[in-house]
């Protein structure tokens, strides 16, 4: 089972300058349109083929997110890098959608 966080709780721990890495999910063309202030972008089907040089730390906290929460790939991604060995990840299921809803700030 994916723990899952909010973006109550991500804006948290932006604002407290807490380490983790935000991991979006969608392919390049989403991401590069805008996509969370420091986000990463790893597409939910590299995963297994980028994840061990983009994110040398399995103890690190990492958090994924895709579009909304009808998108699966933050959930394949999430399941992909705890069968990888990562210790500390969870999906922010509401995605973009709920970022941009909130009118917190994007990045193009």
């Amino acid at each position: 089972m994916t723990k899952t966080i909010t973006r109550e709780q991500i804006k948290q721990k932006i604002d407290n300058n807490e380490a983790f890495i935000l991991v979006e999910t969608l392919p390049k063309q989403y991401f590069d349109e805008w996509h969370i202030p420091g986000a990463i972008n790893i597409p939910h089907d590299e995963i297994q083929t980028k994840a061990t040089k983009m994110l040398p730390n399995k103890n690190e906290q990492i958090i994924t997110y895709c579009a909304n929460t009808d998108c699966k790939n933050s959930k394949i991604a999430a399941n992909a890098l705890k069968e990888m060995g990562f210790t500390k990840v969870f999906e922010y299921a509401e995605g973009k959608a709920d970022w941009k809803d909130a009118r917190l700030p994007i990045q193009k």
